[in-house]
């Protein structure tokens, strides 16, 4: 399919949109906002309110209506043409009109949608208009976001055109070659004759060729590929596959694709192999949010997450929980991360009061067809989710659904695996609803109730406060008996907090392959134990790889006081749970899930807070340490830090400023962490691990000195004038080394000068009334975190930062 850009008067079919409605914050001066770039979050904006009816959800955020207008010259039509927009995301409630009219829509925050717009459009300007309606809350268990968050484009199709998420990818490996195979499927009511090419490309250089013909509406076409590189994470080797149609000479359509060339296998004695090798999966759960900038979608946010995840020993993801972005599956396929694909977190009983599973039944068969066709084109992907924490799977109904479910997979893509994360407990405790509603209900608009009794975020609670009786409940034969029938339809069971029944489960189902689809870090190391002995189990996914907006608090710990809720009050902000914090700065969970992976990696020294030391605290189930890998901690001396070294060593040798402190064991039979009781004095902190084959590796950290200044650090220097390309800039407080002082945060103003505009700016604060979209904002720890946006001009664009006590400092990113 083309895209309407090059006969396009306006070709940036993004630009240009204004806001309009009730819901959208004024400016400053008391008048509408200006107009904004797609794709874009209208309610990371929004005052946060401790009676947003979001709640802790929705991270305290209002929700609204939300309506963007464009006037529009569209290109010329040929007789045959159709042009067609397409939605890759709008939340939550969306409506398209044209001149008026009003042509389509869609509900879900994460549907993928096309509106054929030919009819409507007249000569000259057109007027575009979609509402975005997410005034209804809570309708998920984390930050949603508002408005049209996915990126939208406009599209050319001619009488002869390929099919939306129609093409089919499947690679094939064996001794003598690797294939390609390429299905297509298109329009061609005339029945005309048309030659299909596709040409592979390996860094621009043409590896194979093939072309083949029809008068019919679909074929494949099957090329050799000598020599091939396989994709893996460990190398994502891609090529490109370029498509033409062509009728009569003229190539009438097209598209482009990254093609990885890889295989994938489950054995019995050596559990996934990739390539003919065993891999185990490293994972992380991942919401979809990026942090300061909400819940938009763009490529360069979701290739830094990818590349920062991949940076701390992750090689897989599960989109938790629901279909990623486009951008988000690229960046997987480029940096070589592994994907369980996940389409919903509710079946039909509820778990907000208007989440969607009200209209589940009627939809599920159309969301999860779209999701396989959308994404079997990416090798990243290699298996599919079909539901998260649904207790419905405990029933007759709930077996059956997956059963059904699994076969539309099948129908669709017969090459990955189906899976499902399945809480044992919750399963065990009860099972909600065992039938779903009549079809006649799904027409009832009015909300259903929370069914509290047994739902994923009282379960969070019962897992926080009574842990043990919890696990518990996971081995019991009751628990077996809840889950035994849904693990018989999946390829793999997926275990969510289960793996205290991995033992048992391995000897008593020879023919399962199990999982960890939800873990916490802390309970990692046991895992992998297992993970690396036992071939059945393939890896885990630790909730959560990395941070996110809503679900406020839950994996926050509370100073000041031995017990306080799970979900934290407004203003609490960001879950806490991530391993990687919204900003992208590792936590000590990840230092602790590297120090399990990676054991090569060396010595990690992380440092609870020492302002909040000797205090009581309550400690979240999700975080295994509130440590900072900080030694600089300005105004704390005497007081006792608690130090804990991540290590996969024998045992760790601490010194503070050149005095040996003790040594303590560490590696698998400590938990990976050796952890010391130093008085805290400035200077350095030096830990020396002793490994099994008698090496030795060394870390320190030392503390800051001297005067503190702030300073900037752009993620990329030179970035496009594509109107969505971002440079993210680390903001830290300094000393002339570059050490960053944990103790010396300060107020930020920003200002910026060129063709850019600021996405958003924040820190990792747990607990903040500032806003993402101010340009003033306190750094947590040391640190915060600007984002700018490219507009569509080139040029220089300076950002300064002044502070407070700390005085200024800018940086330049070139827009080109």
């Amino acid at each position: 399919m083309a895209e309407a850009t090059s006969q396009d008067p306006e070709p940036a079919f993004p630009t240009g949109w204004r806001p309009f409605g009730e819901s959208w914050t004024v400016t400053p001066d008391g008048g509408s906002p200006t107009a904004v770039e797609l794709p874009h979050d209208a309610m990371i904006s929004e005052p946060r309110t401790k009676d947003a009816p979001s709640s802790y959800h929705g991270a305290y955020f209002p929700g609204g209506r939300y309506t963007y207008r464009k006037s529009w010259i569209p290109p010329r039509l040929a007789p045959t043409e159709r042009l067609v927009l397409r939605f890759e995301g709008v939340s939550r409630i969306s409506t398209v009109s044209v001149n008026g009219a009003e042509l389509g829509g869609e509900h879900g925050a994460y549907r993928e949608f096309e509106v054929d717009v030919t009819d409507a459009l007249k000569d000259g300007a057109n007027d575009i208009a979609v509402v975005a309606d997410n005034r209804d809350h809570p309708n998920s268990r984390w930050y949603v976001g508002s408005g049209i968050h996915r990126p939208v484009s406009a599209r050319i199709r001619g009488a002869v055109s390929l099919h939306s998420s129609a093409t089919r990818i499947d690679t094939t490996v064996d001794a003598r070659a690797a294939r390609i195979d390429v299905g297509l499927e298109f329009s061609n009511p005339d029945g005309l004759p048309v030659q299909a090419a596709i040409a592979i490309e390996d860094r621009g250089r043409q590896v194979a060729h093939a072309t083949t013909s029809t008068s019919g509406t679909a074929l494949t076409l099957s090329i050799p590929v000598p020599d091939a590189r396989l994709w893996s994470a460990d190398d994502p080797h891609l090529y490109d596959g370029v498509v033409s149609l062509t009728v009569d000479g003229v190539v009438v359509d097209g598209e482009r694709h990254r093609i990885g060339i890889r295989t994938i296998v489950l054995d019995r004695s050596r559990g996934l192999l990739v390539n003919g090798e065993p891999v185990l999966l490293r994972g992380g759960n991942v919401h979809h949010d990026n942090g300061v900038i909400g819940s938009v979608a763009l490529p360069a946010a979701e290739r830094r997450r990818a590349r920062i995840l991949k940076e701390n020993g992750f090689n897989a993801i599960r989109s938790a929980h629901n279909p990623l972005s486009r951008a988000m599956l690229d960046a997987c396929d480029e940096v070589g991360l592994y994907v369980m694909d996940e389409i919903t977190d509710v079946w039909w009983n509820a778990k907000t009061d208007y989440d969607d599973s009200a209209t589940f039944m009627e939809r599920w068969r159309t969301d999860l067809a779209d999701l396989v066709r959308r994404d079997r084109v990416h090798p990243s992907v290699i298996m599919y989710s079909i539901s998260n924490e649904n207790n419905e799977t405990a029933s007759v109904a709930g077996v059956k659904l997956a059963r059904q479910m699994k076969a539309v997979v099948r129908s669709i893509d017969d090459t990955r695996f189906v899976s499902a994360g399945v809480n044992i407990t919750l399963n065990a405790l009860g099972r909600g609803d065992a039938e779903p509603p009549h079809p006649e209900a799904a027409e009832d608009a009015s909300p259903a109730p929370e069914k509290k009794a047994v739902s994923s975020t009282l379960f969070n609670i019962g897992l926080q406060f009574a842990g043990p009786i919890m696990k518990v409940v996971t081995k019991t034969k009751r628990a077996d008996r809840a889950t035994r029938a849904v693990f018989d339809v999946l390829d793999v069971a997926g275990y969510n907090y289960g793996s205290g029944r991995y033992a048992s489960d391995v000897d008593a189902y020879p023919d399962r392959y199990i999982l960890g689809t939800e873990d916490m870090p802390g309970d990692l190391p046991a895992i992998w134990a297992m993970a690396e002995t036992m071939p059945a189990v393939l890896g885990d996914f630790l909730w959560a790889g990395w941070d996110y907006l809503g679900e406020a608090g839950v994996g926050h710990w509370t100073y000041g006081r031995r017990l306080a809720p799970l979900m934290k009050p407004f203003p609490y902000l960001t879950s806490g749970s991530g391993v990687i914090d919204i900003t992208g700065n590792p936590t000590a969970g990840a230092h602790l899930a590297r120090a399990v992976w990676q054991p090569d990696r060396g010595p990690v020294i992380a440092v609870r807070p020492l302002d909040v030391s000797g205090k009581p605290v309550t400690r979240s189930a999700w975080r295994s340490s509130d440590a900072v890998s900080s030694w600089a901690w300005s105004g704390q001396d005497g007081r006792t830090a608690e130090v804990e070294v991540y290590s996969s060593g024998n045992s760790v040798q601490l010194s503070v400023n050149g005095s040996v402190v003790g040594t303590r064991p560490a590696g698998a039979g400590a938990g990976f962490v050796a952890r010391f009781r130093v008085p805290y004095r400035p200077g350095e902190i030096v830990a020396v691990e002793q490994r099994p084959d008698g090496t030795s590796a060394t870390t320190r950290l030392r503390s800051a000195r001297g005067d503190l200044t702030i300073r900037l650090t752009p993620d990329r220097e030179v970035i496009r004038s594509d109107g969505g390309d971002l440079a993210h800039i680390s903001i830290d407080i300094v000393d002339g080394d570059g050490i960053v002082e944990s103790l010396a945060d300060d107020d930020v103003t920003l200002s910026l000068d060129g063709p850019a505009s600021l996405a958003g700016f924040g820190s990792a604060a747990p607990s903040t009334e500032e806003s993402f979209a101010d340009r003033v904002h306190r750094t947590y720890y040391g640190h915060a975190l600007a984002v700018v946006r490219a507009g569509r001009q080139p040029g220089e664009v300076t950002v300064r930062a002044t502070s407070r006590r700390h005085g200024s400092a800018t940086c330049v990113v070139t827009i080109v």
